[in-house]
């Protein structure tokens, strides 16, 4: 057994995950003979078939060099075929890295193989640099020289550059597609989950699953709050379909791999039975007629559940799946008449603070409410308090405390990207300093 499975089964079978499963080593393991996985910003796995190789994903721009030079202290063969599981370009965004590796060694190029909707992902990407530029530095806490602005516009040429280099996929699938490379047989299959253009891979010989970001060692990024339509039933129903197959090995685009039918069983259906709670959970709550704000207090997963290693809700949380949930089937009304034609935010901030006595009295009852634990409320009420008075140092020093204590006691990464960004919009920092300097 490889140090990686070993680790993954002491994590499974202990329920308890000390320090990280989610790795940017840039380090190669052979998980077994013929196959090894680059831990990086997305793993890259690569699959010997005879004298040639098989890499599903390709990692992003930044780290894709890397991941060939490890790649290349394993083994000397072409490069046959890339497979993206799915059009993410932190899978994606290597993909430059394994053609100059080609072309330097006087190799063929390698084909790469993805699903029909991956071109079209590309092309809204480059359609919309300026908005993933946005909210990736919101996400992952860029900071230019002149604040959040400054990232997102050396982000966006950044991002555009990046775009214009990634490999597009010259061979295309709709549903399901078999691939022979030297003997080895690679079942590739579509599937709806984080994206629309998803495959996942079943391995036959080697009984081994390829499940790109179908498990990522945490709780699913099935409900990202700035990003577009995700489908948490299908991606249950994914995990049910690989389960089906009995494999013994798990290879995810994100974290350790795992070994053991059972083992692999376990976490596969724990995560697929967690979706399809809140799935049916919100249903139940939208067909007896309930308002959105009403599912967000209804809808719950039990405390075990998220407590698992491999389901704890560090990078999406449960709540955000609900309101995507919620929008794939009941639209982006939330069910409040007021919000059907809403106000603007600041008039309405504006108002509040009157009633309150003035900005400064509403941020000072935002304080209030967050050292006694109202910390929801308390942001509503800082951010009126921001939008009506944004030249008032105080009231501005109290938004950022405000948030700063949200960033906080958030757990999931995209939670806390968007309250580190409403800190440094009220309180300006050098680059490269978070919420916390």
């Amino acid at each position: 057994m490889s140090e990686l499975l070993g680790l993954s089964a002491q994590i499974i079978d202990s329920a308890y995950a000390d320090g990280q499963v989610v790795r940017v080593t840039q380090e190669l393991s052979e998980i077994v003979p013929g196959v090894a996985v680059v831990e990086s910003f997305s793993n890259a796995i690569a699959v010997a078939a005879a004298d040639q190789l098989v890499v599903f994903d390709t990692s992003s721009v930044l780290t894709g060099p890397a991941v060939v030079a490890s790649l290349r202290q394993w083994s000397e063969a072409p490069f046959h075929t890339l497979v993206y599981t799915h059009g993410h370009l932190d899978h994606v965004g290597g993909s430059p890295a394994f053609v100059e590796d080609a072309r330097v060694r006087n190799q063929p190029r390698p084909r790469v193989v993805a699903h029909a909707r991956v071109p079209a992902r590309l092309a809204r990407y480059r359609r919309t640099g300026g908005w993933n530029a946005a909210i990736n530095a919101r996400q992952f806490g860029w900071i230019g020289p002149s604040g959040l602005t400054g990232a997102t516009a050396g982000a966006r040429a950044w991002f555009e550059a990046w775009l214009d280099e990634v490999v597009e996929p010259d061979r295309l699938y709709e549903d399901r597609l078999t691939l022979h490379v030297e003997g080895v047989d690679i079942e590739l299959f579509h599937g709806l989950g984080e994206t629309d253009d998803h495959t996942w891979a079943w391995l036959p010989a080697l009984r081994a699953v390829c499940a790109g970001d179908f498990f990522i060692w945490n709780f699913p990024n099935a409900g990202n709050p700035q990003k577009v339509q995700r489908y948490p039933e299908e991606w249950a129903a994914a995990l049910r379909s690989m389960v089906a197959l009995e494999p013994e090995l798990l290879l995810p685009a994100h974290g350790l791999p795992i070994g053991g039918v059972e083992r692999i069983r376990r976490v596969l259906e724990e995560t697929a039975t967690a979706l399809e709670s809140l799935v049916a959970q919100v249903l139940d709550a939208m067909n007896a007629g309930a308002t959105l704000d009403e599912v967000l207090r209804a809808v719950s997963l039990p405390p075990d559940t998220l407590g698992l290693p491999y389901l704890r809700p560090l990078y999406d949380e449960p709540e955000f799946v609900v309101h995507n949930i919620w929008r794939l089937y009941g639209g982006w009304w939330d069910g409040n008449p007021a919000r059907l034609h809403p106000p603007d935010d600041r008039a309405l901030g504006a108002e509040v603070a009157a009633l309150a006595g003035g900005a400064t009295a509403l941020a000072r009852r935002a304080r209030e409410l967050a050292d006694a634990g109202e910390i929801a409320l308390a942001c509503q009420l800082a951010q009126w308090a921001g939008e009506t008075a944004p030249k008032d140092h105080v009231v501005q020093r109290v938004r950022a405390e405000v948030y700063e204590k949200r960033y906080r006691d958030a757990s999931s990464l995209m939670a806390k990207g968007v309250y580190s960004s409403a800190v440094r919009e009220s309180t300006p920092r050098p680059a490269g300093r978070g919420p916390n300097g």
